[in-house]
């Protein structure tokens, strides 16, 4: 992996990882398209440590009062990270086997950029906020972050539509998304880094920061950007870029 392709790389990751467009589908597709090939576990570690560390930043006072101050949403999102972590362990290798294709990839972007839309249309008269989502709420949201393993569909996305379709408004199914990103992004951070230790690494340092710096400045940079976004916009038109570009790549 060449410097460039690490910096390109980094940037997809960090402004994928928090816009509902699915950071994986991004991955294998712009590799894909480029004859790059994919990258290392090495470098899916490091880009992914670089989007917890931009989230628990961006996000710092929500996260600080989250520890020690809101017990109930802590353990709702504990709730909440428990299914992709169990199913995580048990199917990641056969994903990665059988559902990384630019096919899956297209198919994942236009169903749930469909079910996003409609989720974002329904949710037009929900005001639950970040306190009232509840363990029942954590817990279906947590189920439905499990399809996120399947490349293309998009964690932040799923889980932005259950919270929509489940009440909650914009701007706490956006925020409870990425803070819940943080056990999420860190347990798949742990599996990689298990991987790793299994492998031997075979990628140079080089590329590796300069995919860390990239991913880091764009994942915080899009946080910020997405909940300004939010307090004026809905996720409609995400949602149709999505369809879009999964019949783009259709016919690619």
């Amino acid at each position: 992996m060449t410097i460039f392709q690490a910096l390109v790389l980094g940037i997809v990751q960090g402004i994928t990882e928090f816009l509902p467009i699915s950071s994986s589908g991004f991955l294998i597709v712009i590799p894909e398209l480029f004859g790059w090939n994919i990258q290392s576990l090495s470098f899916d570690a490091v880009v992914h440590l670089a989007t917890l560390a931009a989230v628990v930043l961006a996000l710092r006072d929500d996260v600080v009062s989250l520890f020690l101050k809101n017990k109930k949403l802590l353990s709702w999102i504990i709730a909440a990270t428990i299914p992709v972590v169990i199913f995580g362990f048990l199917f990641q290798d056969s994903v990665e086997i059988y559902f990384r294709s630019k096919q899956v990839v297209a198919m994942s972007f236009i169903v749930w950029g469909v079910v996003l839309y409609f989720a974002d249309h329904y949710s037009k008269k929900n005001k639950d906020n970040i306190k009232n989502v509840g363990l029942k709420r954590s817990v279906a949201i947590g189920f439905a972050q499990v399809i996120a393993l399947i490349p293309g569909t998009s964690r932040s996305g799923i889980t932005i539509t259950a919270g929509l379709f489940g009440g909650l408004s914009r701007e706490t199914a956006t925020k409870f998304s990425f803070l819940l990103a943080i056990p999420t992004i860190a347990a798949a951070g742990i599996l990689k880094t298990i991987h790793i230790i299994q492998t031997p690494n075979t990628i140079s340092l080089l590329p590796l920061i300069a995919g860390f710096i990239s991913a880091f400045i764009t994942a915080f940079i899009t946080i910020r950007f997405l909940l300004t976004y939010l307090q004026t916009n809905t996720y409609a038109n995400i949602a149709v870029f999505r369809v879009l570009l999964g019949f783009l790549l259709l016919v690619m």
